[in-house]
């Protein structure tokens, strides 16, 4: 099973509460906005804990509030693509993906640096500063960022979010190609039904 997640969490006077179980290569989670779809993002990857539940992501257990268990965010294996993306400005796209290679031991690394450029097409983009960036190139970068940490599976937090037609085309495009080329779980935050009919296997709503 990909994620299994039962979990509830109280912020700003609301609960927030799901339950999923998944085993397809790309779940979506959709739902209004402040739904709190961004807080269960963060904590599957550990940056918010919540009140109770349970989170288990490719058969690992990272967090059971019954049996105490809650690992820190560095050692859950989450590639986790923010909406507002979080590129180092003072750092060229070569230096971001860079970073990215840092944060795993070369043993569990997924896939090669060379082979990110490819599958991502950035080539062309590795001495530019991220502020030069369309909204696309950016988003790719990001992506390239999270899959070179070596995750274990992969959280996109509207990933097409402010884009235009022409850009959210690539860019599903390529969060095909991740889906069916690399054997990582991903869990997709959206708010457009199309393009969640189009990527998911599997669909959970909050309310």
């Amino acid at each position: 099973m990909s994620f299994e997640i039962s979990l509830r969490h109280e912020i700003g006077g609301r609960t927030v509460a799901l339950e999923l179980a998944s085993d397809a290569r790309l779940t979506a989670l959709v739902g209004p906005s402040g739904a709190g779809k961004t807080t269960i993002l963060n904590c599957i990857a550990g940056l918010r804990k919540p009140d109770d539940g349970r989170i288990v992501v490719d058969g690992v257990t990272l967090f059971d509030s019954e049996n105490g268990i809650d690992l820190p965010p560095e050692r859950r294996g989450a590639g986790y693509v923010f909406q507002d993306l979080r590129l180092f400005p003072h750092l060229r796209v070569a230096q971001n993906l860079a970073f990215g290679e840092r944060l795993v031991a070369e043993e569990r690394r997924r896939i090669s640096r060379d082979e990110i450029i490819g599958l991502l097409g950035i080539g062309h983009l590795l001495r530019r500063w991220p502020a030069t960036l369309s909204g696309g190139e950016a988003r790719r970068v990001a992506i390239g960022r999270a899959l070179l940490s070596g995750p274990r599976f992969l959280l996109l937090d509207e990933p097409t979010a402010s884009l235009d037609a022409d850009r959210v085309e690539a860019l599903l495009g390529l969060i095909e190609r991740i889906r069916d080329q690399l054997a990582i779980p991903i869990l997709l935050v959206s708010h457009d039904r199309g393009e969640v009919e189009r990527l998911a296997g599997a669909v959970v709503s909050l309310a």
